[in-house]
């Protein structure tokens, strides 16, 4: 049978074209066609037709009637006046009915085939790529083709309920017919399984409560379920109810409900158990299926037992449509896992960042001296990348043992209890966002501006810290190789090289603002191997397992466990930062981008490397001052783009309003303008 063509727009040939007798993929093409004339429909064609239609059925019609609702009316009185669409479209809509499967949409339409996020990843990747087909008895498929676009949920509740009443002729299975409700009640008993199914999972089971356990409502789900599909086909049977069969189904629906939210409140208990002892995007995963499948469930049921039931199936279907658009987006999946495991990293980074916040003259003091022995190290840190490059390496492996270098000096300076500057904001900046959680009064904002500046001031004394004392030693050692060999250890080339390359003439902005984001990535990973850490419980396989204990004994055991626990994090983010500032410049080179890291405080070790190898007079020639500027441009960058980027994920994390947001950045150029000093210098 060949295809006719028919215009999208011409509505009686549309409705000519409607044929029963017609293939599957046919039928169901029309049908696609017919709810694109719907929303796309010249207004020309329609208006004089909709208008008198309109304003006969609904005297006192809203302005904001949408369109599409208006062709509706348009339609339903064509069919209405020709009563040969009328018997064709209803045909075609019964065979519908009768040949797709409805349950899939009810049941499984918007939920993961499988319980895995990065599963349901790919397949909404391949969904955005690959087309689909109306040769299909999915109804689910079908509806992704029938309403592609979330507007459509606007016009599906607009929607009048005389409308409704006309319409529910064309679209029941049959007329005056109570079957109807047999898709939905499959749907429940299927849903109501899958729900049974997740709740004893082993991802799931082990860590509910088990006070809400107790009751076993997942056991209790499926049976319900079942009993009130038994209930809701005898009154079906019946065709003249009791109303002894009424109340047995309404009591039936209250008890399906209430084990609904004891089903619910057990999936919350897992968040619970997740904040103690970290997070797994998989199991999240499972808990919001779990979730979003007890709150259809509540949707079938309103559906089912409704007196007018047009109206919810209407609001079901909106819902559908609006899960159908979710369904074809990546973002929307990784939002909501993205925000939680943020929310995490954020967490397990405010523990660690607590202690680089100083907010007294004392604290503000051994911030000054341990960043002081953080610049000490990174001065030998500043010789040995010099011994690297002149040993004439390949790029990769010349990147590779300058990673080594930096983390092996991150490592120590974390060993002797010192600090290097730079690392402090994007471990700080989880911290503060820790204390927006209530914003609602002023005080509480002028608070959270007090812990900006103490902040701040801490950041100052880091680099401080470090500037003050990896120059002198620097200068020191140039002059002890000088006085002891007749030579500098770093060169008059080498001396040049650095010149030209630190200059604020150069790209050394944009190289500081990369190593910035290099420096927050290292918090995320910081972040993340603590949640792994803490996941796998490794803590306390390192205080009970029978073979460490048995090698190290039960006291060291667990002062071990207890040592790895709070310092994991520290390990991974200097060891990731090292490995980062050495190995992210050649691996950007291998792509033809000349990317170089820009470390203020390495960066000034360089610079007096210079002086020392040029001597004091370079400090008379401007390009001495250019990389001066250079460098405070670094160091500014170095902290303000790694704070930025980690108090973004902060506030992501926790939620906080744009509002709230301008609150307190007015808040903080207010204190700016009135008390400067307090963000370089704690007060008395």
């Amino acid at each position: 049978m060949t295809r006719a063509r028919v215009s999208p727009w011409d509505l009686t040939a549309l409705l000519n074209a409607a044929d029963p007798k017609a293939s599957l993929p046919e039928r169901h093409l029309w049908l696609i066609r017919l709810l694109e004339w719907l929303r796309h429909a010249p207004v020309a064609a329609v208006a004089p037709v909709a208008e008198s239609a309109q304003a006969a059925l609904d005297p006192a019609p809203s302005e904001a009637t949408p369109m599409p609702v208006l062709r509706l009316k348009h339609l339903l009185g064509v069919l209405d006046r020709h009563p040969e669409h009328q018997v064709r479209v209803a045909e075609l809509l019964r065979r519908l009915w009768s040949e797709v499967d409805s349950a899939s949409l009810l049941a499984d339409f918007g939920f993961a085939p499988r319980i895995d996020l990065w599963g349901e990843l790919g397949r909404r990747v391949s969904a955005r790529v690959l087309p689909l087909t109306p040769a299909t008895t999915d109804l689910g498929d079908l509806f992704a083709l029938l309403f592609p676009h979330a507007v459509d949920a606007t016009w599906l509740l607009a929607i009048d309920d005389a409308t409704l009443q006309r319409l529910r002729t064309y679209v029941a299975p049959e007329r005056g017919s109570t079957l109807w409700r047999a898709p939905f009640l499959d749907a429940i008993e299927f849903l109501a399984s899958a729900v049974r199914a997740s709740g004893f999972s082993r991802a799931l089971r082990l860590r509910m409560s088990p006070e809400l356990l107790a009751d076993q409502p997942f056991r209790q789900l499926a049976r319900a379920a079942e009993q009130l599909s038994d209930h809701a086909r005898a009154l079906d049977a019946d065709g003249q109810p009791g109303a002894a069969t009424e109340a047995a189904l309404l009591q039936q629906a209250q008890y399906l409900r209430a084990l609904l939210d004891a089903c619910r409140r057990c999936a919350e208990s897992v968040h619970d158990h997740l904040e103690a002892h970290g997070v797994s995007v998989n199991v999240v995963f499972e808990v919001d299926q779990l979730r979003e499948r007890t709150h259809r469930i509540d949707a079938l049921l309103t559906c089912v037992i409704s007196p007018e039931p047009a109206r919810e199936i209407t609001r079901l279907l909106a819902d559908l449509v609006r899960t159908a658009d979710e369904q074809r987006s990546v973002r929307a999946l990784l939002s909501r896992h993205y925000s939680l495991l943020a929310r995490q990293v954020a967490e397990r980074s405010a523990a660690s960042g607590e202690q680089y916040i100083t907010r007294d003259h004392a604290e503000y003091r051994g911030m000054l001296g341990a960043a002081a022995g953080g610049g000490a190290v990174l001065a030998a840190t500043t010789f040995i990348k010099f011994a690297v490059l002149a040993i004439g390496l390949s790029a990769f492996w010349g990147g590779f043992w300058a990673g080594v270098n930096y983390a092996a000096s991150f490592v120590l300076v974390q060993l002797l209890h010192f600090t290097v500057a730079t690392k402090q904001p994007a471990m700080t900046a989880p911290a503060m966002a820790a204390r927006l959680t209530d914003l609602g009064s002023d005080a509480r904002v002028e608070g959270f501006v007090d812990e900006v500046a103490h902040l701040i001031r801490s950041q100052a004394a880091g680099i401080f810290g470090n500037l003050a004392l990896v120059a002198p030693v620097v200068l020191a050692v140039q002059w002890l190789a000088q006085r002891a060999f007749g030579a500098p250890l770093v060169g008059k080339d080498e001396a040049e090289h650095v010149l030209a390359s630190l200059t604020l003439l150069g790209p050394t902005a944009l190289y500081a603002a990369l190593t910035g984001v290099l420096l927050f990535a290292s918090s995320l990973i910081a972040g993340w191997a603590e949640n792994w850490f803490v996941w796998h419980r490794l803590d306390s396989a390192i205080a009970w397992n029978p073979r460490i204990v048995a090698r190290l004994g039960a006291a060291r055991a667990a002062r071990w466990a207890a040592y790895w626990r709070a310092h994991i994090a520290g390990f991974a983010a200097n060891i990731s930062l090292g490995m980062l500032l050495g190995v992210v410049p050649v691996v950007a080179l291998f792509f033809g981008l000349p990317i170089e890291v820009r470390h203020v405080t390495l960066s000034t070790g360089q610079l007096a490397a210079a002086v020392g190898a040029e001597g004091l007079g370079l400090l008379r020639h401007a390009p001495f001052w250019w990389c001066v500027a250079g460098i405070a441009a670094t160091g500014a960058l170095n902290v303000s783009v790694s704070f930025f980027l980690a108090f973004k994920v902060a506030l992501r994390s926790r939620g906080i309003r744009l509002a709230d947001r301008s609150r307190i950045y007015r808040a903080i150029r207010a204190r700016l303008r009135s008390r400067p000093l307090s963000f370089v210098w704690p007060a008395r």
